[in-house]
């Protein structure tokens, strides 16, 4: 869909900070962060909402939403936890109507930077961020593969 800003980041033709990408997903940076490391987890055929998402595209979201909050704890971005969240609908306050999970890093005590970041909404050094994150995936891969010899 041309009209979508999550399609076009998929093409190219619009900006995104990546974490990661595959044949069927990306992940990238919220540009309207509650948290540093907030990242967005998107199917690349446009789906609106759940309705219209194949459910083992639905289950690829959520394990990569997985991978991506374990990165995040060994990311040097301070995380100790993480929320996953996905908003289905207008009703359920879904602003991009794109499919899309939300993985918002944690840290103990950050309640009220949280809910500073939810009326903000702005992120510091998305560059570097995005670095950080990618660095807690090849981190979790190397313990992957340590735990598997």
């Amino acid at each position: 869909m041309s009209g979508c800003i999550f399609c076009r980041i998929v093409a190219g033709t619009a900006p995104a900070h990546r974490v990661y990408e595959d044949e069927t997903l990306c992940a990238f940076l919220d540009i309207r962060p509650i948290a540093r490391g907030h990242t967005l987890v998107i199917p690349k055929p446009h789906a609106t909402n759940l309705d219209d998402l194949d459910h083992e595209l639905g289950a690829r979201i959520f394990t990569l939403g997985h991978r991506l909050a374990k990165a995040l704890r060994r990311s040097d971005l301070g995380a100790d936890g993480a929320n996953l969240l996905l908003n289905d609908g207008k009703s359920a306050f879904q602003t991009v109507h794109h499919v899309h999970l939300h993985v918002v890093p944690r840290r103990r005590g950050d309640l009220l930077t949280v809910a500073r970041g939810f009326v903000l909404r702005r992120g510091p050094e998305p560059e570097a961020a995005a670095a950080a994150i990618r660095t807690g995936l090849d981190r979790l891969d190397a313990e992957e593969r340590e735990s598997r010899a």
